[in-house]
C-alpha cells in the first residue's frame, strides 16, 4: 500500500464514532436510498422540466444514464482485468481496525481497485453538473461525502481506488455527453421514445431501478445459476 492510502486508511481506521454513527454510516454506504434514489430522480426532474432546451436536455439525460451504464460495466470489468487489490478490511498485514464489524463476505473475491460505486455514481454526478450547475455541484459534493468517504472509512476500499473510480467515471460522462457523439446514438433516442412513449417509459424505469441498484439482484442470479450448473 502507498503511503497516501496508508496515511488515509490509518486516520480514518483510528475513527470511532460509537455504534449508533458506527451504524448510520455502514447504513449510508450500503443501502440504495443513499445512493441512486437520491441521485436518479433529479435525473427525472430535468427530464419534464419545461422550456426551449426541453430537447438537448433529455437528449443529455439519456447520456448521463447510457454514461453510467458504461461506467458501472466497466468498473466491473476492470476489477476482473486488472491485477487483484484485497480491500483494506480484509487486509490483515495492515494491523487495521476499522469501525465496521459486519464484513460482506460477497467481497472477499471482488478487488477493490477501482471503485465501481465512484465511477457510477460520479458518471450520473457529471451529467447533472453538465446540464444544472449549481444542482450538480450539490451532487457531486454528496457523491463524494455520502458513497465515496464512508466506502473508504468502512474499509471497503482505498483512497486511490475512489479517486481513480470518480476520474473514469467523470471522464466517460464528459466524452459521452459531448454533441459530436451525443447525436449518435441520445437524438435517434430521445425521436425513439417520443414516438413509443409508453414502452419507452416502461424501460427507462427498469434501466432506472437496475442502476439504482447496481444490477446487484441480477448479478446475484446469475452467479446462482453459475454456480449450480
Amino acid at each position: 500500500m502507498n503511503s497516501f492510502d496508508s496515511s488515509i486508511e490509518t486516520y480514518l481506521s483510528s475513527l470511532h464514532f460509537g455504534p449508533i454513527a458506527t451504524l448510520s454510516i455502514r447504513a449510508i454506504a450500503n443501502l440504495y436510498t443513499f445512493k441512486g434514489l437520491v441521485l436518479i430522480p433529479l435525473l427525472w426532474w430535468m427530464w419534464f422540466q419545461q422550456d426551449e432546451r426541453r430537447a438537448w436536455r433529455r437528449e443529455m439525460v439519456i447520456a448521463t444514464l447510457a454514461s453510467g451504464l458504461v461506467a458501472l460495466f466497466l468498473g466491473r470489468a476492470l476489477t476482473h482485468w486488472l491485477p487483484f487489490r484485497v480491500r483494506p478490511i480484509y487486509s490483515p498485514e495492515l494491523h487495521l481496525q476499522f469501525a465496521n464489524a459486519t464484513k460482506d463476505s460477497m467481497l472477499t473475491d471482488w478487488s477493490s481497485f477501482p471503485s465501481d460505486h465512484a465511477m457510477l455514481w460520479m458518471a450520473i454526478a457529471t451529467g447533472i453538473f453538465l446540464v444544472w450547475r449549481w444542482v450538480g455541484v450539490l451532487a457531486i459534493l454528496y457523491t463524494a461525502l455520502f458513497i465515496c468517504v464512508p466506502r473508504a472509512y468502512l474499509g471497503y476500499h482505498y483512497p486511490t481506488d475512489l479517486l481513480a473510480g470518480a476520474a473514469v467515471g467523470i471522464g466517460i460522462t464528459v466524452l459521452m455527453t459531448r454533441d459530436a457523439l451525443r447525436a449518435r446514438y441520445a437524438t435517434p433516442a430521445l425521436r425513439w421514445m417520443e414516438r413509443y412513449p409508453g414502452p419507452s417509459a416502461a424501460l427507462a424505469f427498469i434501466l432506472c431501478l437496475e442502476l439504482v441498484t447496481q444490477f446487484d439482484e441480477l448479478r446475484k442470479a446469475a452467479s446462482s445459476i453459475v454456480v449450480h450448473f
